[in-house]
């Protein structure tokens, strides 16, 4: 008997087309948000297509809505999604997916057919390696304490953000804080944590977080899993506690809404925005078009990462910038936020580049929308953290925020200047101090460069406010600042070896004489007509014996 041929059977592979599970709607571009989100709900859309390649989400339109921005058209909404020919095989539309888009674009030529939405779940990838070489022993133990300790309360620790974006990077150079989020209760977790190392506590319990600051000068930050709603451009959002995954999609760029969790030990890795990709791309892009509106203080922390990562903000991220920019003032913004970021980026590395990059991209638009930045303001910007460098070796105080402000209000319009140093939070004596800089820089320049003496000249470079002489510094030339940085050294030059208990033996009456010998001695020193110290006591006598001859 001869055995029967097995039947064969075809191999039948998915295409884009039989992966469609929703709709999409196509409307005109210049349609109203509000308009369009209408239309989306009714029909029961996610997906809407201003164009062959402009999509907008209807989480964006609703987003839009919520935000007091539902007037923009459309077009000014849209985001970059993968749109694929019908026939394209599953494997490439799940890359896509995996790769964070929000949803594919199932396409017939120009005509969208509809979306697929459903991300399938990445295999899982360990960061242990990668963080291993970013974190030492003692931090890695810390973390898997608090990864047990949330399992044994029934919740899930993860460490996200920075840590995990730097891991991935490979950037081992930068001390890192410890922060954990929570999928639970992150107080329970914390006292836990606490008590388990001999921690002191902070709670805050209206913002699901807390501090355990540890005897060896560790300190671990623990926040709730939290989604965020925002009800006005620059507003504080309103906080509830969410799944990890939601945490993630409320947070800035990509690269920072990566976690990995740490209950298992293996630091398995989600990413399910593609924040892995664009590190790899060395890419900032925010997570929807109006990301910047929600947190326009978004702005500054991107010039901050770009500067200290070597990143650039992709071009979809930069127009989003751009219509954030468009729609300032916020009043909801506080100045204490904006002068928060301005003080994290002069203690950040290469503040001059993210200065500069901010001024560029007309940032300080926020502060008034009439505010201007042209080369000599970048210039200037950029030389702020130089300056502030010398004066620091120079033991000369030096505010930053006060130079910052003096070389965002110079040149502008009177007005302009007014709401620029208001928005800073500048008042009282700050204020002053950078008004006097700014009107006074012309005459104390020319000041100090007739001065005849040194002594004269110290005398100017001590009586100066402590915005004045940087300000001096920032504005001039390279020929002007070599003059200014050596009459400000021979300023520190010319102690006297004598001090005022020397002065007092040597028969000066205590108080305001000692003060005017002392500056008398100063002075001869620095002109050069006392050379060391039975010089200055000759001197002393012979201004005692000319003081009773005069008295």
């Amino acid at each position: 008997m001869m055995a029967r041929r097995a039947q064969s059977y075809p191999q039948v592979t998915p295409t884009a087309a039989d992966l469609v599970d929703g709709a999409i709607v196509a409307v005109p571009p210049t349609l109203a948000a509000a308009d369009a989100l209408r239309l989306a709900r009714r029909r029961s859309v996610d997906v809407l297509a201003a164009g062959p390649r402009d999509f907008v989400l209807r989480d964006d339109l609703a987003r839009a809505d919520a935000l007091g921005v539902a007037d923009l058209p459309v077009r000014r909404l849209t985001r970059p999604l993968p749109a694929l020919p019908a026939r394209t095989g599953e494997i490439d539309v799940r890359r896509a997916l995996a790769a964070g888009a929000a949803a594919v674009v199932v396409v017939d030529g120009r005509r969208p057919l509809g979306v697929v939405r459903r991300a399938p779940s990445a295999p899982a990838i360990s960061l242990r390696p990668r963080v291993e070489r970013v974190l030492d022993a003692d931090a890695l133990e810390l973390l898997a304490t608090a990864g047990h300790l949330a399992a044994a309360l029934g919740a899930t620790a993860y460490v996200a953000g920075g840590l995990v974006r730097d891991a991935w990077l490979g950037r081992a150079d930068d001390a890192h804080d410890l922060d954990v989020v929570v999928e639970g209760d992150a107080l329970a977790v914390a006292r836990a944590l606490a008590d388990a190392r001999g921690g002191a506590l902070v709670e805050h319990e209206r913002f699901l977080t807390a501090s355990v600051a540890l005897p060896d000068g560790r300190r671990v930050d623990l926040v709730t899993a939290r989604s965020e709603r925002y009800e006005g451009g620059g507003a504080l959002p309103r906080v509830l506690p969410a799944a990890i995954a939601q945490d993630l999609r409320r947070r800035d760029f990509t690269v920072n809404a990566m976690a990995a969790e740490l209950g298992s030990g293996t630091f398995s890795l989600l990413d399910p925005l593609g924040g892995a990709a664009d590190v790899a791309a060395r890419t900032l892009r925010v997570l929807h078009p109006l990301s910047f509106v929600e947190d326009p203080t978004r702005i500054f922390r991107a010039a901050r990462y770009a500067a200290r990562l070597g990143f650039t903000l992709e071009p979809w991220s930069a127009r989003c910038r751009a219509l954030a920019l468009e729609l300032a003032p916020y009043p909801n913004l506080a100045p204490a936020r904006i002068v928060a970021e301005l003080e994290h980026i002069l203690a950040d590395a290469e503040p001059a580049r993210a200065l500069g990059g901010l001024a560029r991209a007309g940032a300080f638009r926020l502060l008034d929308p009439r505010h201007r930045a042209g080369r000599t303001t970048v210039a200037r910007l950029e030389q702020v953290p130089a300056t502030l460098d010398w004066a620091r070796e120079r033991t000369l105080p030096a505010p930053g925020l006060e130079l910052i402000a003096a070389a965002l209000a110079d040149g502008q319009r009177a007005e302009v200047a007014t709401v620029v140093l208001r928005r800073l939070g500048l008042a009282g004596a700050a204020l002053e101090r950078v008004r006097a800089a700014l009107d006074g820089a012309t005459q104390l320049a020319a000041r100090l460069g007739g001065a005849r003496r040194p002594s004269e000249a110290a005398r100017l470079v001590r009586g100066a406010s402590p915005t004045a002489i940087p300000w001096l510094h920032v504005t001039a030339s390279a020929a002007e600042r070599a003059r200014l940085e050596r009459r400000v050294a021979g300023a520190g030059a010319g102690r006297p070896e004598l001090g005022g208990d020397a002065v007092i033996a040597l028969g000066v009456a205590r108080g305001p004489e000692v003060a005017r010998v002392l500056g008398a001695l100063r002075d001869a020193r620095l002109d050069g007509e006392i050379r060391d110290r039975l010089g200055e006591i000759d001197y002393v006598k012979t201004w005692l014996q000319n003081a009773k001859k005069e008295g």
